[in-house]
């Protein structure tokens, strides 16, 4: 009597929901549909052997109980987690946070989740650990926002046993690679001051061991010697803008720049401020032209020239290159290059006396 008196209420409580209250389950829609469990699972993975009208009767009974699978759920069913992992380095300065805010949109657009690792330092051991957190966390593949060298040696070394897509390190071995066009935006840039009519330009380099930087560092010199310019040493700053003012000051004591090119906006503002207090006017006396086009950039005093990167397009390219991997398809044509655009403004105009 106990028995069946327990069992009354809960069979009463059932319904086409399931149990009162709960939230419905595979199993219910299995059973409303007339289906096994594992043909529901194939319906939420679209398997393509599932007839139209079993997946018509599936579909119903999702929609008849509230039915929504879990990200658990889908997992196991697809043997997925559906999450990317991302590891970063720098992830505080304006290129990678924007990468790796463009990797997170492109990822939620396709029903993923990100889980990111940033990195400050190139040595192995932090790169082997991010490695192998992403690999415990079970991800789906791992995108590296890796511009240092050593970064990407390290990366080679520790490589994830999962599908990897690489952004400006190229590991020569057919990984996936998206990469910024650094040396056509730099030659853009020193060409533009040329043409304004300056004798040469100087170069404020980024820290040794960054690819863009090198690569800028490389397009500058060459564009000046097919110009028959004069090249003069680099001077090499950290990205910071407290860099770019101590080598600004440096510049301002001499007379005869009338033209410098930083490798990124922040070292360009240091550079601006460097020669304001000097008593060196930008651009009449002086011109200033940086890279990346951060927000701020059209706010400075003057507003500053620089060549706009599109971080967004790295992100979503390095997002779609993954996801072609981890359904087994491989792209072919080379190397996605993103586009850069020099954007003028008021740090730079023509020569003195030109």
């Amino acid at each position: 009597m106990t028995g069946s008196t327990a069992e009354g209420p809960a069979r009463k409580g059932r319904s086409r929901r399931g149990f009162a209250g709960a939230r419905p389950v595979m199993d219910d829609v299995a059973r409303l549909a007339g289906v096994s469990k594992q043909t529901v699972s194939r319906v939420l993975n679209d398997h393509p052997s599932v007839r139209p009208d079993t997946r018509e009767a599936v579909l119903e009974a999702m929609r008849s109980l509230g039915y929504r699978p879990s990200r658990s759920a889908r997992s196991l069913a697809s043997g997925r987690t559906r999450t990317l992992g991302v590891i970063s380095f720098d992830a505080a300065r304006f290129g990678p946070a924007s990468i790796l805010t463009a990797i997170n949109t492109a990822a939620q657009d396709s029903g993923y989740l990100v889980s990111s690792i940033a990195i400050t330092t190139a040595d192995p051991e932090p790169v082997a650990q991010a490695v192998q957190r992403l690999t415990a966390e079970g991800v789906d593949g791992v995108i590296a926002i890796a511009p240092q060298r050593g970064v990407g040696r390290a990366l080679a070394d520790a490589r994830p046993g999962m599908p990897l897509v690489m952004l400006e390190n190229d590991l020569a071995d057919g990984t996936p690679l998206v990469t910024a066009d650094s040396r056509t935006g730099a030659r853009e840039a020193t060409e533009h001051l040329l043409r304004l009519g300056h004798p040469t330009v100087w170069h404020l380099a980024g820290p040794v061991g960054w690819i863009s930087a090198e690569q800028r560092l490389d397009s500058w010199r060459a564009t000046l010697t097919a110009a028959g310019a004069p090249v003069h040493a680099p001077l090499v700053g950290d990205w910071s803008a407290d860099s770019g003012y101590r080598l600004g000051r440096l510049l301002a004591e001499r007379p005869d720049v009338s033209a410098v090119f930083a490798s990124n906006d922040q070292m360009a503002l240091g550079v601006l401020r460097a020669f304001h207090e000097a008593g060196r006017r930008v651009p009449d006396d002086v011109s200033v032209v940086g890279y990346d086009d951060i927000p701020e950039a059209a706010h400075f005093l003057p507003p500053l020239t620089t060549v706009r990167t599109d971080f967004r397009e790295i992100g979503t390219r390095a997002v779609g290159l993954l996801l072609d991997r981890i359904d087994g398809r491989v792209r072919t044509g080379g190397v996605p290059v993103a586009p850069v655009e020099l954007v003028v403004r008021r740090s730079s105009g023509p020569a003195p006396g030109g």
